[in-house]
C-alpha cells in the first residue's frame, strides 16, 4: 500500500510533517493547533483555539477527499483540565452526529506556551 502525503496550497510547508498522510482508506491527520487564525493573528482561549484548529482540520480532510464525518478516532491534548468544558463545547459543535472514538489527555504543556489544545485524528474514507 502506497502512502500519499496531503498538502495544503494555502499553508506554508512544514519540513518536519505533512498536514496528513493517506494510507489506503485511512487518513492520519497531524495534530492541529489553533493559536493563530488564517491571517496570523493570535487566537485567545481554549474554545476559540479548538474552533480554529477544527476549521484547519476540515481543510486538511477536504484536501484528502474526506470530511469531519469520516473521522473515526480523535485524540485531544489539553494543557489545563479546567478547560475541558470549553474544548468540548467547540468539539461537539463540529462533530454533531456519529461522533468518533476519542481520547482526551491532560498534559503538562505543548511545544509553545500559547498553545492550549491540540487535536489529531484518523479518518476512514475508501478510495474510489
Amino acid at each position: 500500500m502506497a502512502k500519499q502525503c496531503i498538502k495544503l496550497s494555502d499553508t506554508p510547508a512544514n519540513p518536519l510533517a505533512h498536514p496528513a498522510v493517506r494510507a489506503g482508506d485511512y487518513i492520519f491527520v497531524t495534530g492541529q493547533v489553533g493559536a493563530k487564525d488564517d491571517k496570523g493573528n493570535p487566537v485567545e482561549g481554549t474554545e476559540a483555539q479548538a474552533r480554529q484548529l477544527l476549521e484547519t482540520m476540515k481543510k486538511v480532510l477536504k484536501a484528502a477527499g474526506a470530511s469531519l464525518d469520516d473521522v473515526v478516532k480523535a485524540t485531544v491534548f489539553l494543557v489545563n483540565v479546567k478547560d475541558f468544558a470549553a474544548m468540548n463545547k467547540a468539539y461537539e459543535s463540529y462533530f454533531t452526529k456519529d461522533r468518533p472514538a476519542r481520547s482526551t489527555i491532560i498534559i503538562a504543556g505543548l511545544a509553545y506556551p500559547e498553545w492550549l489544545v491540540e487535536i489529531e485524528c484518523v479518518a476512514y474514507r475508501p478510495q474510489k
